[in-house]
């Protein structure tokens, strides 16, 4: 009996792990107790290596307290939560509501664009879902919207926040599968932004299949107008080809080498200085170059592009770390809220106490995981996982498969955060293993694992938006119209659409990977099947030089050979 539970120690110690989790104990804590609890059985057993393992424990533990990777993720949250208590979000929706409101599906299509904007800045998805349905469902319902595609637009936006760098969940991710925060952020950057475009492309279908269930804002809403009446959209038109041609001309001056995404981030940054520096000009000079939606919407974007930029733009121009980009973006989202006049001590407060709990909350369970993968390690885990992957039929395809279905499953039971410190320890080495790249393969996973916040019943998404939509009949403060409420049954029913998006999303990556790849700069590769070795002559006794110079230099086998026949000589 004991030879057999020593040779299946892996996976007994993988189901006692399922058994702490489906008991409903604290993930950190089922971690911890199951990493400890077979640790001393492997002890007793005299599992070999096992002690030693055990005993490294507390350099680990004080390893995690030294990585400076992890001092990302308090400086991103703590970015979010002070934008999103600065009225940036109020601001943009509002404009962007605006200006997209004479189309039908113009609210949901603002939402899901203003969701980009904010994922870009903030990096938490708690932020982006619940400012957006406190300030556009409410609209939204006003005007007559259904309720599955408004609350599904809302939920699926703000999770954009888990893919768009910078995302919290692609710096853990680079933590565990040990590659640079850089690297994963430069490549999820263009499948962050494709997958806002399946979003969008979603809604005008639906405004095309179903007209009623996205109208346009009416003539009264529309409250950005010129003199004359005229929405103004052609001077925005016009600004937007003019900045557009000016980041395409300095795309252009760019290295060949240059990686897309610096292309794209830079290019963009110069379209936009260009825009703001006409909006001035405009402004100052009293000329009436811009309409009053084009100097609107300007100014309006300005600050998060701007703050976009100081964060994503120096990290992908290599100015600064991942770290020292989240240092700059709290910065600078502090100086964005006195500028706004809303900083306090209560909001500054408020801020600080949400970090720290999240930030314990992210360490206490990445101690847990790591006194689960000491002990598993020490039961030969990875190995027992390996020969269990690398034995799927189809390969890379197959073991892809097979992982991507894992992940969309546990995700209706576990958050990303404990999906990635649980299982992406046990996936990285096999994908190492098979070839696949694990940054690609991070961003991969880290798409797959946006679900998550959208499936449901466990959603979290879903959760924050439930919080802030109308459980009961309410009277809009603007109609007096009595409206009925946002059912949780349609909360889940428009979350729907928008997980199926993100499932096809995971086939667009592994059908081209060049969606991830096209975004990292290609390193030079060592040619390892043609390297010459030069070994310089050496000196093996050869008599110094009648001149005095040091003795020249002589083939060894020359010396070899002169040895042996002053051996012969002797004999």
């Amino acid at each position: 009996m004991i030879p057999f539970v020593i040779e299946n120690l892996a996976p007994i110690m993988f189901s006692g792990l399922v058994v702490f989790l489906l008991i409903g104990f604290p993930v950190a804590f089922s971690l911890a107790a199951c990493g400890l609890f077979f640790g001393l059985i492997g002890i007793e057993l005299g599992v070999p290596g096992m002690q030693s393992l055990m005993q490294a424990l507390p350099l680990r533990i004080f390893g995690i307290m030294g990585n400076d990777t992890l001092l990302a993720i308090p400086f991103f949250t703590f970015m979010g939560l002070i934008l999103e208590r600065s009225g940036m979000a109020e601001d943009l929706l509002d404009t962007i509501g605006q200006l997209f409101g004479p189309i039908r599906g113009g609210l949901a299509i603002a939402v899901i664009l203003v969701g980009a904007m904010l994922a870009a800045t903030t990096g938490v998805v708690a932020a982006s879902v619940i400012s957006m349905g406190l300030i556009s469902l409410p609209i939204m319902l006003r005007y007559g919207y259904d309720r599955r595609l408004a609350s599904g637009a809302i939920a699926a936006s703000g999770t954009l926040a888990q893919i768009i760098p910078p995302s919290l969940v692609l710096i853990v991710l680079a933590d565990q599968l040990g590659r640079s925060v850089g690297d994963l952020y430069k490549g999820a950057f263009i499948p962050g932004f494709v997958l806002t475009g399946l979003y969008l492309s979603w809604v005008v279908m639906v405004t095309l299949w179903r007209p009623s269930h996205a109208p346009a804002l009416p003539p009264e809403a529309r409250t950005i107008r010129e003199d004359d009446g005229s929405p103004g959209l052609r001077s925005l038109g016009v600004l937007f080809l003019l900045s557009v041609g000016a980041g395409i001309v300095w795309g252009q001056t760019r290295p060949a080498a240059t990686p897309l995404d610096e292309t794209i981030v830079v290019s963009m940054s110069v379209g936009v200085g260009v825009a703001f520096t006409l909006a001035v000009v405009n402004r100052l000079l009293k000329f009436k170059l811009l309409s009053n939606m084009a100097e609107r919407v300007t100014f309006v974007l300005i600050p998060p592009l701007a703050l976009i930029f100081l964060v994503l733009g120096t990290i992908f121009l290599g100015i600064a770390t991942p770290t020292e980009g989240g240092a700059m973006g709290a910065v600078g989202a502090l100086v964005m809220a006195i500028s706004r006049r809303r900083l306090s001590f209560h909001l500054l407060r408020q801020a600080m106490d949400s970090t720290m709990k999240l930030s314990c909350f992210v360490v206490f369970i990445l101690i847990g995981s790591t006194v689960f993968s000491l002990a598993f390690q020490g039961v030969d885990g990875p190995k027992w996982v390996e020969h269990l992957m690398t034995s799927l039929p189809g390969g890379q395809v197959g073991f892809l498969i097979v992982v991507n279905i894992l992940i969309f499953v546990l995700a209706f039971f576990l958050d990303f955060f404990e999906l990635a410190f649980i299982v992406i320890p046990l996936l990285g080495p096999v994908a190492e293993k098979l070839g696949i790249d694990l940054v690609w393969f991070g961003v991969l996973l880290a798409v797959n694992m946006q679900t998550s916040f959208m499936h449901p019943p466990f959603g979290f998404a879903l959760f924050y938006l439930r919080s802030v939509a109308p459980n009961d009949e309410y009277t809009d403060r603007i109609t007096r119209k009595r409206l009925a409420p946002v059912t949780t049954g349609q909360i889940y029913w428009g979350a729907v659409p928008f997980v199926v998006i993100q499932v096809i999303m995971v086939g667009l990556i592994i059908a081209f990977p060049n969606l991830v790849s096209g975004g990292i700069a290609k390193r030079a590769e060592l040619d390892t099947t043609n390297i010459q070795i030069d070994v310089p002559k050496a000196d093996y006794g050869r008599p110094a030089t009648p001149g005095g110079g040091a003795p020249a230099a002589e083939d060894p086998m020359e010396a070899v050979r002169r040895a042996l026949e002053q051996d012969q000589k002797k004999k």
